[in-house]
């Protein structure tokens, strides 16, 4: 077993999710490389992607959904996500229903039951059917007209169980609106996987992208208990490479494109949620827990926004869209005027991503 600098973690990471290093010419093989992208926040999301291609646009990427060659549902953890369609199947039967299994309290709260469910589901099922999109705010008037009251999160949990039991997902937008389709004529049917396989595919698309990692980082990020973890590890052990920091074991694929431990320096805008923080359940390794707060404010589990500089979350931006172009406001956890040049530069490529100019940039410290 190989020993594993803690300096080197950040830069093999950004190179494994595809941050720094070879990026990728189409958006799909983004999500497909990194088994799924939190997504609930849909415009940064985008941005994750986008960022992770050689120069790929927001249209670009909203073309692709349109296309069916990424999906946007609720596969784990009981989030959104961006994942590829051949995987969304398997990922909701030996992830999302998990979530559904232990849902029985928040019915009750909502005051549904499995008969209110499989109401609503006939009621979509009938008005999607025959490759229809409609939109959420028409579907919650949908359900209201036959009955089903949608106020205080009974409508969206309603959507999220239909969506995590596999039977509608998220389309293209419409305007502002997010749509429902049906799963089952949405995605081409793909190969079924047995709980071992998926485990095992699991852990491997896990540790080439994310990785170095731990399996309890593993098992966070895919909301699966820390025996499941595991038995995906084991089934893949052949093809891992095991390292230790301060007797802490990581886990890289063998075939994972980085084994840098220093890289020249760099800046990057990353999205909120991104991989970069999301895919970890330690994130001391990038974040310092001083900071922490700022990234997420309240710790409300909204996740702003970041600057990484030389690998460590060193702020975070905010963007306004105007008509003459962004405004982008950088706000620092300690002074970097040495940097602030490269910060520029790296707001401009996410303003070419969103086909804006770059209009006017601030500088501030928490």
């Amino acid at each position: 077993m190989e020993t594993l600098k803690e300096q080197s973690i950040p830069y093999r990471r950004m190179h494994n999710l595809h941050i720094a290093g070879e990026r990728m010419d189409q958006g799909e093989q983004v999500v497909q490389q990194l088994g799924a992208l939190q997504a609930q926040d849909y415009h940064q999301a985008l941005w994750a992607i986008g960022m992770r291609t050689l120069s790929s646009t927001v249209a670009d990427i909203e073309q692709i959904i349109e296309d069916r060659r990424i999906v946007l549902t609720w596969t784990m953890r009981g989030t959104i996500h961006f994942v590829h369609p051949e995987n969304v199947r398997w990922m909701l039967k030996y992830l999302a229903s998990r979530l559904l299994a232990q849902d029985g309290r928040r019915l009750q709260q909502l005051e549904l039951n499995q008969e209110i469910i499989e109401r609503c589901r006939r009621i979509i099922y009938d008005t999607l059917q025959g490759n229809r999109r409609i939109s959420r705010p028409h579907l919650m008037q949908l359900l209201e007209e036959n009955g089903v009251h949608t106020k205080n999160q009974r409508g969206y949990h309603i959507l999220w169980y239909l969506a995590q039991s596999g039977h509608i997902c998220l389309g293209p937008r419409e305007g502002k609106q997010q749509t429902f389709v049906l799963l089952e004529e949405w995605v081409p049917a793909a190969k079924e996987l047995e709980k071992s396989e998926a485990l095992a595919l699991l852990a491997e698309r896990y540790f080439t992208s994310h990785g170095p990692a731990t399996v309890p980082d593993l098992a966070w990020w895919a909301g699966i208990t820390l025996t499941d973890a595991r038995q995906g590890v084991e089934a893949i052990r052949s093809r891992l490479v095991a390292e230790k920091i301060n007797g802490q074991e990581y886990w890289t694929a063998d075939k994972a494109p980085a084994r840098v431990s220093h890289e020249e320096p760099s800046v990057y805008l990353l999205p909120g949620f991104d991989e970069y923080l999301l895919g970890y359940k330690d994130r001391s390794a990038v974040l310092s827990p001083a900071h922490a707060p700022h990234v997420v404010p309240g710790n409300n589990g909204v996740f702003m926004p970041t600057i990484v500089i030389d690998g460590q979350v060193s702020g975070i931006w905010k963007r306004t869209l105007k008509s003459k172009g962004i405004d982008i406001e950088f706000i620092l956890f300690a002074p970097r005027k040495d940097r602030e040049e490269h910060i520029i530069e790296a707001a401009g490529r996410y303003c070419r991503f969103m086909g804006l100019p770059l209009a006017a940039t601030s500088f501030q410290l928490v």
